[in-house]
């Protein structure tokens, strides 16, 4: 089939990017090799954050008794919690496949293979089109030293039905942290190993530590700046041997040490599209790639792998193609949230990648249960931090550990894209008594907005 543009993947950057072009009036092709709708409708965003849900609720019951509230025993139906799970990620399935019934719009099921320039093969037929678009996405990168031992990936591990003994987590990012806690929460006894000296690496050391205390108090041991020389074991009894020679033993082990782009089965090659060391294509600040009329969006390119900057990419590529598009990706502040609890959500720059860089700033902190709100609620774990430009008062980065820290930080969010001075913040109303209120406070913590 011959189109005008062909796209392939539907993930939250190729779904919008189908629909919005075929409603201009081209002819567009979206091809897709398993379910509709990508990583974060079927084993990211909205599944885990499902889940997520009833693990914080067993968590709130069980810990009832610091607000004088008293329940019976908690316990987890976990096939119960996976069928909820399974049931709205079905919904939000449908719902994309639904979206994508439009004119001039074709899905095709199958895998996708470039056999020449901006040509495809895939559901037993050859597709080509002027302008062809990349959203593979991404997947889970599995380390060689696991072996032949058995391991959950981020997908597997919420099709559990029953609960973990001794859950071992091998990696201490946004994905390790968030399950780690969940099945803690759940009910399994976690440990969490990482060759990092904290969680969340990328994180100033402050942020980090508030997160780690949160875990330490809900049992969860981490173990911290050593790397695993060894997995062995099987279904039951995994055992993981670290550097140091200390070895651990658990019944189950997710790996989370990172996710690679999905090209390895592509054949970019074929197409003169060029890839990186890592497997990610290569585009500039343009999505563009190295072969003509070849753009690439999402997960795949290797950047920030987050749905929303996905979302955003296509709304950027899509005035591109249109030719009224003057902004490309790069420059872009963006934020990001881990949904532990409490949430860790930042954007900008952290401290230390500021002093890295030589980049002059002002710094102000302050623990989150100075809010009134978070005292109130009993929320009180966390700190906040932001740095600002000594010259114009703007936001250079801000990092918020504390309940519904991935609200809160839209704010800085909003004074980065506008280009605005944090005086607004210190100008304006904040209502009392709320969580943002504290964004108030923060800023007033900068000597040059402090009471006098």
């Amino acid at each position: 089939m011959k189109a005008d543009v062909l796209i392939i993947g539907s993930g939250q950057a190729g779904v919008p990017l189908a629909t919005r072009l075929a409603a201009a009036g081209k002819r567009v092709v979206i091809v897709e090799r398993k379910d509709l709708g990508g990583t974060c409708v079927n084993v990211g965003c909205t599944p885990t954050k499902t889940m997520m849900a009833s693990a914080r609720t067993a968590h709130v019951a069980r810990t009832a008794a610091r607000l004088g509230v008293r329940t019976g025993e908690v316990s987890v139906d976990l096939a119960a919690v996976v069928d909820r799970k399974d049931g709205i990620v079905k919904r939000w399935r449908e719902g994309v496949g639904k979206r994508l019934q439009a004119e001039r719009l074709t899905v095709v099921h199958g895998h996708a293979r470039f056999t020449g320039e901006r040509e495809i093969s895939a559901g037993g037929e050859t597709h080509s089109a002027d302008t062809v678009i990349i959203n593979t996405g991404a997947r889970p990168a599995v380390p060689g030293i696991l072996g032949s031992a058995p391991f959950l990936d981020n997908a597997t591990i919420m099709t559990l039905r029953e609960l973990p003994a001794h859950l071992l987590v091998m990696g201490g990012g946004y994905i390790g942290c968030e399950f780690g806690q969940m099945f803690r929460r759940f009910g399994a006894r976690v440990t969490i190993v990482d060759h990092n000296p904290q969680l969340m690496s990328r994180e100033d050391p402050e942020v980090s530590a508030a997160l780690e205390a949160a875990f330490r108090a809900e049992g969860i041991d981490l173990v911290l700046g050593t790397k695993v020389a060894a997995v062995s074991g099987a279904a039951g009894a995994i055992a993981i041997r670290l550097e140091d020679g200390r070895e651990l033993r658990g019944s189950h082990l997710l790996v989370a040490t990172g996710r690679r782009a999905n090209t390895d089965d592509l054949d970019c090659a074929k197409a003169s599209v060029d890839l990186d060391k890592q497997g990610n294509v290569v585009a500039n600040d343009r999505y563009a790639t190295s072969a003509r009329g070849i753009y690439a969006v999402g997960d795949v390119l290797g950047g920030p792998q987050f749905t929303h900057t996905s979302w955003d990419d296509h709304r950027l590529l899509y005035e591109l193609l249109l030719g009224r598009g003057t902004r490309g990706r790069e420059g872009r502040a963006i934020p990001y949230t881990a949904f532990t609890d409490p949430q860790v959500a930042a954007v900008g720059l952290s401290e230390k990648e500021a002093k890295k860089r030589g980049i002059a700033y002002e710094v102000a902190t302050m623990p989150f249960g100075n809010i009134a709100r978070a005292i109130e609620l009993d929320e009180t774990a966390g700190v906040m931090k932001l740095l600002i430009d000594p010259q114009t008062e703007r936001v250079l980065g801000a990092a918020i550990v504390g309940a519904e820290a991935g609200e809160l930080i839209h704010v800085f969010v909003a004074l980065l894209e506008a280009k605005a001075s944090v005086r607004a913040i210190v100008d304006a109303q904040f209502v009392h008594p709320t969580f943002a209120e504290g964004v108030q406070s923060l800023v007033m913590k900068l000597p040059r907005f402090a009471l006098k």
